[in-house]
């Protein structure tokens, strides 16, 4: 099996030495070359034709984003940005996924050599993820295998309870959209929440985002949508026309009081190894809604959510998934097609509108 061969880019001698030991301890792995910036960067690429690029936001002479947006014009090719945990390095970031970076890994600000070792696993297994995306005409392969922590269930936040009927008390006609998405969420996010009207039932989602990305992240999607964004709160009442986005650090759980909705935050342990987790939303909301909920799987690495739509399908919920075509990986979604908590397929560039159609059917 060929190994991914990357290209480390970075102004700083100490990332570029850090970096291309993490990823050539990985079998699957080597580091064909490093660049301190984007003009050697450029002549590298030529020469050494690498699978993946690790692309530093911030860097002297012409800075990451600039250099990307020359790069996806020129030359696609799979990038996972490095940024800072700022607020500037976040809105940085968002930018160069919007440009088409794959995905992106951030480094700590202070005490750099001993804490960056801390994200190896992360930093190997986004390198790997982003070495088969579906990007522009990219040539995919298969995911390599990768070695991984134990996997907890949702069982680890919210225990699974029997699903027995609402009582006719409680029932309400209020309905409340589901997503769950990863690798290639945040601009599937963007893409669906800009098309929905204010009169939209309320949106609880879960995206695998740092703590300190979710916020912006959050204002940014804010700042084009109809709708009102913003990272969810604890005890915050779901209201139709507003969308919460789950904390990076933080669960997202949906709970019922009499016939109102509340955002829940749960500092529990990781489950299917995130935090947040897509199976916790859903299974709250399983529990919470029924057949009042709507699910929806973006594009996403792993098979977190699967279980939990299952569930959410059990409880009578309409779920449906992001088809494989426009998904930059087809994990999340096509793992809820397998398991059965799904069974339809849709465009990116249709989500909106199929959601449009299923709140006026009722």
């Amino acid at each position: 099996m060929a190994k991914i061969n990357v290209l480390v880019v970075d102004d700083s001698a100490l990332v570029r030495k850090l970096l291309s030991e993490i990823l050539n301890k990985d079998p699957d792995i080597e580091v064909v070359g490093t660049a301190i910036d984007p003009y050697q960067a450029r002549e590298k690429i030529k020469k050494l034709k690498p699978d993946v690029l690790t692309l530093d936001v911030e860097m002297p002479r012409m800075d990451g984003v600039t250099f990307l947006k020359n790069l996806m014009r020129l030359h696609p090719m799979p990038v996972v940005m490095v940024s800072t945990l700022t607020e500037q390095g976040a809105q940085v970031t968002l930018e160069a996924l919007e440009l088409g970076a794959v995905d992106f890994v951030a480094k700590p600000k202070l005490d750099l050599s001993n804490t960056l070792n801390d994200y190896a696993h992360e930093i190997i297994d986004k390198v790997k993820t982003a070495a088969v995306v579906n990007i522009h005409a990219l040539v995919q392969d298969k995911p390599r295998p990768v070695a991984v922590p134990d996997k907890l269930t949702a069982d680890a936040v919210l225990a699974k309870s029997s699903l027995g009927s609402i009582p006719s008390h409680l029932k309400t006609t209020d309905k409340i959209i589901a997503i769950g998405s990863s690798t290639g969420g945040t601009e599937a996010i963007k893409d669906v929440l800009m098309l929905l009207p204010a009169s939209c039932p309320g949106i609880v989602i879960t995206q695998h985002i740092p703590a300190a990305f979710s916020g912006p992240f959050a204002e940014r999607v804010n700042g084009l949508s109809a709708i009102e964004v913003s990272e969810a709160k604890d005890g915050q009442q779901i209201l139709p026309g507003h969308a919460y986005i789950a904390p990076g650090d933080k669960h997202l759980l949906v709970e019922r009081s009499g016939a109102r909705f509340y955002c829940r935050l749960n500092d529990g342990p990781p489950v299917s190894r995130h935090k947040p987790s897509v199976d916790v939303l859903f299974r709250s909301v399983a529990q919470s809604l029924g057949p009042n909920a709507i699910g929806i799987m973006l594009t996403g690495m792993g098979d977190d959510g699967a279980k939990g739509m299952l569930e959410m399908k059990q409880a009578g919920a309409f779920n449906f998934v992001q088809d494989e075509k426009s998904s930059v990986v087809w994990g999340m979604p096509g793992q809820a097609i397998k398991i059965g908590a799904a069974e339809l397929q849709v465009p990116l560039n249709k989500i909106a509108e199929k959601l449009l159609n299923l709140i006026v059917k009722g």
